[in-house]
């Protein structure tokens, strides 16, 4: 009897603890805001209707502080990223090469989480993207351009660079991007537009090279690949 009662106690404590650590846990709301105009750093005061989400590092290496917002419109997805540096590393000087090889934040969005395609986006400190659609099958993970990819599907993005000048190899202090995603690039993604009480998953990232190697940081931490989608983390449109 006296095991059996401390059986009992065990399974209440541990169950007491998993409702805390639950009721501990924040849904991450995405603010809805009016349309406007980028200039990447944020000025705009429709910012200011959220507040800053910090990054995690995830390996050794430089500890800048790293950090993201993200707000949606009737007609797309704003993200702003910030994040403290000391050098440029990167010598990528075109749109749609592999900027993941150097300094870049990037953004997962997996709106319709029954199937394994999300998008892609990357944006280094000189202003160059990367969008990718990607399917992600058993892991094995393929991408390619968004079908007309211009006029109204594509993005808007501007970048700044504090400290120092945005070329490859200058030294700096820090460095933000604003980017601006429209619906219509998300096709043929379900779940798109997002309304009142929509949930994506979504992650958010930074890769950074100045120590010599890869150094990266996550919002929901993921192990070996940033194409671990299912440690994504829902998102909740307001």
């Amino acid at each position: 009897m006296i095991k059996f009662s401390l059986f009992l106690t065990g399974v209440l404590f541990l169950c007491n603890c998993q409702l805390t650590g639950q009721a501990a846990m924040k849904e991450f709301m995405v603010k809805k805001c009016a349309d406007f105009n980028i200039t990447g750093n944020g000025e705009n005061a429709a910012w200011n209707r959220t507040s800053w989400t910090m990054l995690t590092r995830l390996d050794p290496g430089n500890d800048y502080e790293s950090k993201f917002k993200i707000l949606y419109s009737a007609t797309g997805i704003y993200v702003l990223f910030n994040g403290a540096d000391k050098k440029i590393t990167t010598t990528y000087l075109n749109d749609f090469e592999d900027l993941f090889k150097a300094d870049v934040f990037e953004v997962f969005f997996h709106p319709d989480t029954s199937i394994p395609l999300y998008l892609e986006y990357e944006i280094n400190q000189l202003g160059k993207e990367l969008v990718l659609l990607i399917p992600n099958l058993d892991g094995r993970v393929n991408g390619w351009l968004p079908w007309h990819y211009e006029n109204t599907r594509r993005t808007s993005k501007m970048v700044k660079v504090v400290g120092g000048k945005a070329e490859p190899g200058a030294a700096i202090t820090s460095w933000s991007a604003e980017i601006f995603l429209p619906y219509s690039l998300f096709n043929p993604l379900g779940s798109v537009p997002p309304v009142s009480g929509t949930i994506w998953n979504a992650n958010f990232y930074r890769l950074d090279y100045d120590s010599g190697s890869m150094v990266k940081w996550a919002w929901a931490p993921v192990e070996k690949s940033f194409h671990d989608f299912k440690k994504f983390q829902p998102i909740r449109f307001e």
